[in-house]
């Protein structure tokens, strides 16, 4: 009888990568659980609480009146807070499979919204389509040439791309400071006010849902690039590649693959999804960029914790995104009542589940190098244990 067969290994494997997230994650919740009982406080309330800030509850049809219209600004601001996240953590997940770990999705973000802010900022006249189209075009260029940079570092000097992203971090923060500070080339009217203008109407992206800081149509940019991002990776060549390079670099290198050609690409793909981000989170909602926002901006990073908790995968990355989004809206002050549990104690319970997910996760790494390790031991101890002395 003929069919398709079933690869148990291939099975097993992808079952691990969806049990492991999920265990890790409700490891992590009831951890935080424990603390919320030690400060004397309800687990099960304050979570409810921060659930129902998360604006998710808008799905439930019993929810109406005004604690529905409560649920749908929570929703779109939970949804405009994961559209980035879902693209920094596609900048980490793309140079992962190269193996590379990519520190510079916050530069990289930066440095791809100023691009799109230059362009915002010119061209009043122009139709909206293509003015938004332009300042993205804009803003994935910069982000890719700021990933390439470390990409052409690594591939030519050997460069450890975790410093270089870092050390261009700083560079890129530095330099957009520099540009929208007092007397600064990108300094708005306001003389006394290190901010910029605000971008033309025509360079703002359409809204969808809402009226006061409502969802924007960059959602569907950012899941059309993670569709991109799947494609690429597993129905390309380069993504085969890639993918190769990040398994073996010796064996890719003896098959013909230019390993350093791959380190530039997936460095540079990596900042254009970055750079991506900081266009739709520009000409979404924040339409300027002041000086203080380069100190408080975080989103490279969570971006990392995304990736890592969603495998690498843009299935994964999608609900790892929502996840750490909804962290975030749930435990802003607004939406915690006080007597179920304090708002201020509220942003480091999440800060310290997102850091539980990332150890409970990254344990699996140590414990499977140690599984492996002991398994390559055993069996030759064994062997020993079974042979004979020789005679003397």
């Amino acid at each position: 009888m003929s069919g398709a067969t079933v690869d148990p290994g291939r099975f097993g494997r992808r079952a691990r990568g969806v049990a492991v997230p999920l265990a890790a994650t409700a490891l992590a919740f009831l951890v935080g659980g424990l603390v919320v009982a030690a400060t004397g406080h309800n687990p099960l309330s304050a979570y409810k609480a921060i659930f129902d800030g998360t604006g998710l509850n808008w799905l439930f049809p019993w929810v109406q009146g005004s604690e529905r219209l409560a649920a749908a600004r929570d929703l779109q601001q939970t949804l405009i807070v994961m559209t980035p996240l879902m693209l920094t953590a596609m900048a980490v997940g793309f140079a992962f499979r190269a193996g590379m770990f990519n520190i510079g999705g916050q530069g990289q973000y930066w440095v791809g919204l100023t691009a799109a802010l230059v362009v915002g900022t010119h061209f009043e006249s122009m139709p909206t389509w293509l003015h938004v189209t332009l300042a993205m075009v804009a803003s994935v260029a910069a982000g890719s040439v700021w990933g390439g940079i470390a990409g052409v570092l690594k591939a030519t000097r050997g460069a450890h791309e975790v410093i270089t992203t870092i050390m261009l971090n700083w560079i890129a923060i530095y330099l957009v400071k520099w540009l929208v500070e007092l007397k600064g080339p990108l300094q708005g009217s306001e003389p006394s006010i290190p901010r910029s203008d605000d971008v033309f109407d025509s360079a703002k992206l359409p809204t969808i849902w809402g009226t006061l800081q409502a969802l924007h149509a960059g959602i569907f940019i950012a899941l059309a690039a993670l569709v991109v991002y799947h494609l690429l990776l597993n129905r390309t060549t380069l993504g085969f590649e890639v993918r190769a390079v990040g398994f073996n670099p010796e064996a890719s290198r003896t098959a013909g693959i230019s390993v350093s050609r791959n380190y530039i690409l997936a460095l540079a793909i990596s900042g254009a999804f970055a750079g991506l981000a900081g266009s739709i989170d520009l000409l979404g909602w924040k339409y300027h960029v002041a000086s203080s926002d380069l100190d408080v901006g975080t989103l490279g990073f969570i971006g990392i914790a995304v990736a890592l908790l969603g495998r690498n995968t843009a299935v994964g990355i999608l609900f790892a995104s929502l996840l750490f989004a909804c962290l975030q809206t749930g435990t802003a002050a607004r939406n915690l009542d006080p007597a179920v549990f304090p708002p201020e104690l509220a942003n480091n319970l999440a800060t310290m589940i997102q850091a539980l997910i990332i150890l409970f996760v990254g344990a699996e790494v140590l414990i499977l190098y140690a599984a492996r390790s002991g398994r390559r031991i055993l069996p030759g101890r064994r062997r020993e244990a079974a042979e004979p002395e020789a005679p003397a």
